[in-house]
């Protein structure tokens, strides 16, 4: 399987997005911001579609859609109350644009299916490092900010008092979001980034405490079913993004087992 680059690729591009995917979700899950990685999942795919429209790499596109937007609805959408109506009018927006600049272009459907649910096979080395450089900047930041991050995700209130700016922080993170769902859209496609910036943080909360722990967990579980959804998408020729979400459902249903068994909430 190894001998084929493509796939060589694939495992090196899977590996990067899954450190990444479980840097950011535990953050993610724990500033409850799924709603708003949902919402960059749709003006990541008009991301993708404008730049097939206008002939550029896709990755490219996503992340300039991605990162103009992320600020703006984050600081929309803060009220809990219009949540979810900033999340509907935002996502119907720029689907009917991600429509739109499809039906404007001269490419075929697979480039839609691409942009949508991935393509992770198709990656070529340039992208891979593309991908790589991306990734590592996410990490940096990540690891720069992780007291500040932590304390404003985990104690908000203890943050206010204690006088640290968390509104230059919360953008801080809005921007590492916007850039993460961008890379990880490359494996599992615009519409199901959610599931590995969600679900393996979402995991890794039942089995274990304390943030270090968490994100050792969410990146293992990330790393488990991108690894073992390339090695049956290989196997069966059938989605990887599909075997990625039944792998990462099943740890999370798992996860959720185990917390009724033990009684922990």
């Amino acid at each position: 399987m190894l001998e084929l680059s493509f796939m060589r690729h694939a495992f090196i591009a899977s590996t990067f997005i899954a450190i990444v995917s479980g840097f950011v979700g535990v953050f993610v899950v724990a500033r409850n911001l799924s709603f708003l990685t949902h919402t960059l999942s749709e003006i990541g795919f008009a991301g993708g579609a404008f730049a097939v429209f206008v002939g550029w790499p896709v990755l490219n596109g996503m992340i300039l859609f991605t990162m103009l937007s992320s600020i703006l609805v984050g600081q929309m959408s803060i009220k809990e109350s219009r949540r979810e109506a900033v999340t509907s009018a935002v996502s119907a927006l720029f689907i009917g644009l991600g429509i739109l600049f499809l039906s404007l272009s001269s490419k075929n459907a697979s480039s839609a299916t691409n942009i949508l649910f991935g393509s992770v096979v198709g990656i070529n080395l340039g992208e891979v490092l593309q991908l790589i450089c991306l990734s590592i900047i996410v990490i940096m930041v990540i690891l720069i900010t992780y007291r500040q991050l932590k304390f404003t995700s985990f104690d908000a209130i203890g943050a206010r008092v204690s006088g640290l700016n968390a509104t230059f922080y919360s953008v801080i993170f809005l921007v590492i979001l916007a850039l993460s769902v961008s890379v990880a859209a490359q494996i599992v496609g615009s519409l199901l980034i959610f599931i590995l910036l969600t679900l393996p943080a979402a995991s890794a909360k039942y089995f274990t405490h304390g943030v270090g722990k968490m994100i050792g967990l969410a990146i293992l579980f990330s790393l488990l079913g991108t690894w073992l959804g390339l090695f049956l998408g290989y196997l069966t020729n059938w989605p990887v993004s599909f075997f990625i979400a039944v792998i990462e459902v099943i740890i999370y249903c798992s996860a959720l087992i185990e917390q009724r068994v033990s009684g922990v909430e």
